[in-house]
């Protein structure tokens, strides 16, 4: 949908076109970048592309699917590892990690398309939460990610920007 369509639209649909639209931004990021490129850590913290979209496929499928009873994938988390979803595994690919958050992307749309924003589920610490509700933090987290992501393409090859050109 168009940015102009998207001022007129209903709730749940301008809310699913800005997630979409940060969600294609996540993969703009990547772009002409080698494997390793994607997996340079740029800051003390760690932080690279690949890591990002890890976290970012977990969190859909964490959000969106595990939050109103739907199955997922096995997914990085780990109690006694609070940055496993960030890290890229040995043996993990870039084409094993983009798949991986194509798959929670279908997932999390799946949810969105089949439930009202109404609906209630249970998040991870236990919280009643709706499905509005979460559609906005992942528009959220999403768009904050999209700003690490940019801040680590600049210092990889200078390049910026918060959507692609044109």
């Amino acid at each position: 949908m168009s940015p102009e369509a998207c001022r007129t639209a209903d709730e749940k649909t301008t809310l699913l076109d800005s997630l979409e639209r940060h969600r294609d931004v996540v993969l703009w990021k990547l772009q002409g970048l080698d494997d390793e490129q994607l997996g340079r850590p740029l800051t003390p913290s760690g932080t690279t592309l690949l890591g990002l979209v890890k976290h970012l496929a977990a969190v859909e499928y964490g959000w969106f699917c595990e939050t109103f009873g739907r199955a997922t994938e096995p997914l990085p988390f780990d109690d006694d590892d609070e940055e496993a979803d960030l890290r890229v595994e040995p043996g993990e690919s870039t084409a094993d990690i983009v798949a991986f958050y194509g798959r929670a992307r279908a997932a999390a749309n799946t949810v969105v398309a089949e439930l009202d924003l109404d609906a209630r589920g249970t998040s991870w610490s236990g919280a009643e939460v709706s499905l509005r509700w979460v559609m906005v933090h992942m528009v959220e987290e999403v768009a904050r990610h999209c700003g690490h992501m940019d801040i680590v393409r600049e210092l990889l090859d200078g390049a910026t920007g918060d959507h692609p050109p044109a």
